[in-house]
Parts: C-alpha cells; structure tokens; sequence
C-alpha cells in the first residue's frame, strides 16, 4: 500500500490510517465468544452466560481493546512501508469523517532526527591526569587505622579533644519549648569527626567528665530539620564519659589484619596503591568521558524529540522518587517533584545518546566482545573472588548490556580525543577523589 506521511513541524509527522469496520466487529465477536466460554457470573453455569449479557457487560472493554490492537498493528505497518524511525508512542485519535465501511485514525507522532556532527578536529577537549602520591597513601593508611581503633577512658581531670570518643546526655529547647530530636541521653559521638554541628562540637571540646553546659546553638538555614531551620536552641550537655582513641600501629601486625599475605609494611603500601590507581585511573577515565562527550555534543546539530525528552523526564523523576523513598520520607510516593528540576539533564541525556548513536553507527565503535571481557576483568580485579564477580555479570543480559554500553561510551570518548584538540592538565589526587 502507498502511506502518505505529512510533515507537521520539525520532527513531527501524520498517517491517516483506515480499517474495515467489519474488521473490527469481526474480531470483537471472536473475543467476546471466547470470553463466554470461561467468564463467570451470578445465576449462570460457567459457560452458559448469554453473549447479548456478555456483550453487555464486557463489549465496552473488549471493543476498546481491540481497537487498540488493530490501530496499532495498523500504524506499525504503514510507519514500517513508510521507512520512518518513530521516536516514542503515537497519538492516534479518530476521525469523524470516513469512506463507507471504513474507519479513519489521524496518527500524529515524531521521528528521530536527523544528526549532524561537525568537524571535531576544531573541539577542544581538557585531558586530565593524576598521580597516586606517597601522602595519598599515608591518609589512606590514617583512615583504615581510624577503622580499627581503640578506645580507653580518660581519667576524670582530662577534657575533651579533637579523636575523643564522648558519651553525653543532651536535651534542647527553642523558646524554651523542646522539639523532636532535640534530646538524647548515653549519645556518643567522636570530637572533630564532623558528626555533629561545629558549635555543638566546640561546646563540648574542652569539657570533663561529670560536667555540664548550656549553650546556645543556632541551626543553619539549610538544615535538614525543617522546624529547627534558621532557629536558636538552647542546649544543656552532660558529658558522662570521655574515651581516648588508640590507633594500631603501621606494622606487620596490621599488615596481616588487612589481608596482606606477605604481612608487611611495604606489602601493605603497595596494595594500598594498586588499589588507588585502579580507582584514579576510573576516575580519570570518567572525567575525560565527560570533557569528550561535552566536546562531541557541541559541535553535533539535532532537534530533540519532545516523546523521548518526556520519556526520559519520567523515568528522572522516578528515580528521584525512588531515593526519597529509600531514605525514609513519608509518601515519597506523592510527592511534588516538578519535572522542570530534570529538564536541563533529560535534554543532555538525550541529545548524548542520539550523538553516541550517530558517532558508533558512522565509525564502528561497537564493543567487541575482548573489550567488554577485558571491562569485565578489571571490575572484578579489585575484589576477594574475582571469579564469582565475573560470573555474576556474565549470567545477567541487563548487566552486560549495561557494560557494553560504558565500553561504547569508551570507544567515543577516545575517538573524540583522537581528533579533537586536546590540553593535558595534571589534577591533584585530592582534588579528583573529591577531597580538597
């Protein structure tokens, strides 16, 4: 059959479709037939309802669905003669007016785009690099310490200091009204780790066992506790106990107590680094993809389609609802999320994915199946079993879907930087790991 498909504006296009009428009546009878044979009701024998009670009580339904089905068996058949690529769900209404025997469907829908990339020897993309330093590993070796240390009581003349582990009772008023969560007796929390807020901290630096301060403590404006927020307390704090911190030494002792078989010290630096390295070199890597993927996008020219845009929009706001959710708030489920907050990201998200396309389509930056093996080892590298991790991929599609695509992201992001001007920039290791 020859489909005339009308250009509405920009992406947007028009089929008029048209079906038998007795098509459809045809397949309606077929289904309610086979309806009757199972549909129970009160005061019938299954099996032996009437078709005109069937009709009546599941013709609507049933009518509706089938209109459904063969619209869209329809519309997939002429956009399919047509050779045009549909970017999300039609918008298909009815019209009034039809040749006899017939009926007519307006289906209004956008394709995807076309994509223009243009000459990426003029992008300029900053490539980053960064080292694993000797101070890197000793703060890193300093936070594992942290992680197995002691704590001994402080004799009762001994006040407070920063690594502290202090056990207080506390209660709080604004206005002198107490408020939830304002009061907490036997709370410990360690001095200078930044649990609590600073004035609260440096209230209770410098106290001694058995004493006691009132304080006022004014909340940021900012706080995630929307009632005291911008708000002045009062404090009253008991300091009960007061316990020093003990860190193991660097030694043969907690070399062996992390794994390390050879058990020593230099062992223990040199694991320390590899596992550093593998996270800057992912780090780098990320930073990079997104400095070339900036890069491919400015210099591409398409119009995004409103269906995917919307689409993608959904599934950001229910990703958004899904972590509220996670975290304990109350009908997450109904909450206001305006979908404007992720329109700048869903754009970015789609006209990314349409560029990527283009670009791996043009110049076969598939994934290979040794690229996606070798991504796959050197995820796995890093843990206990590396074997189990392995297998833990490769038995799932999604997941390994999932890795194709970071290795097609790969591919892309080192054929951008192969063409585009590219600056080296040396970052400090603090600076990547998110720390400075």
């Amino acid at each position: 059959m020859t489909v005339t498909v009308e250009t509405l504006e920009k992406l947007e296009r028009k089929i008029t479709l048209t079906l038998p009428a007795d098509v459809i009546q045809i397949e309606v009878s077929k289904r309610l037939k086979k309806l009757a044979r199972d549909v129970k009701m009160d005061g019938f024998r299954p099996g032996k309802v009437p078709m005109n009670v069937v009709a009546q009580r599941y013709g609507y339904s049933v009518h509706y669905e089938v209109m459904n089905d063969k619209v869209g068996e329809a519309f997939a058949t002429a956009a399919a003669e047509a050779q045009v690529r549909v970017a999300g769900q039609p918008k298909i209404t009815e019209k009034e007016e039809a040749p006899e025997g017939q009926m007519a469907f307006d289906a209004v829908f956008e394709v995807y785009p076309e994509v223009t990339i243009g000459d990426l020897a003029t992008a300029e993309v900053e490539k980053v690099t960064a080292e694993v330093s000797d101070a890197a590993i000793d703060r890193t070796l300093d936070i594992l310490r942290k992680q197995r240390r002691t704590f001994a009581q402080r004799a009762q003349d001994q006040a407070a200091a920063d690594g502290d582990r202090v056990t207080i009772d506390f209660a709080g008023k604004i206005d002198g009204e107490a408020f939830e969560g304002g009061k907490a007796d036997g709370f410990q929390f360690i001095v200078g780790d930044g649990q609590m807020l600073k004035e609260f901290e440096e209230a209770v630096r410098g106290m001694k066992s058995s004493e006691s301060k009132t304080f006022p403590l004014p909340f940021p404006d900012d706080y995630h506790g929307k009632d005291v927020a911008g708000k002045t307390a009062d404090f009253m704090v008991t300091v009960n106990k007061i316990e020093a911190a003990h860190l193991p030494a660097v030694d043969e002792a907690l070399a062996k107590s992390l794994g390390i078989a050879e058990g020593t010290v230099e062992g223990l630096r040199a694991d320390i680094r590899k596992n550093l390295e593998r996270e800057v070199k992912f780090r780098v890597l990320a930073r990079n993809k997104t400095a070339a993927m900036d890069a491919l996008a400015s210099k591409a020219e398409l119009d995004l389609p409103n269906a995917v845009v919307q689409s993608e929009l959904e599934r950001l706001v229910e990703g958004a609802r899904a972590d509220l959710k996670q975290r304990g708030v109350k009908d997450a489920d109904k909450a206001p999320i305006p979908e404007d907050l992720f329109r700048p990201q869903a754009e970015r998200r789609v006209r990314l994915g349409l560029v990527v396309a283009e670009l791996v389509r043009t110049n076969e930056l598939q994934a290979t199946p040794d690229q996606i093996k070798a991504h796959i080892d050197e995820l796995s590298a890093s843990y206990e079993k590396p074997a189990d991790v392995v297998r833990w991929y490769t038995s799932d599609n999604r997941r390994m879907a999932e890795v194709e695509a970071i290795v097609i992201e790969n591919n892309v992001a080192e054929f951008v930087m192969s063409k585009a001007k590219v600056t080296e920039k040396a970052v400090d290791f603090d600076e990547l790991m998110g720390q400075s």
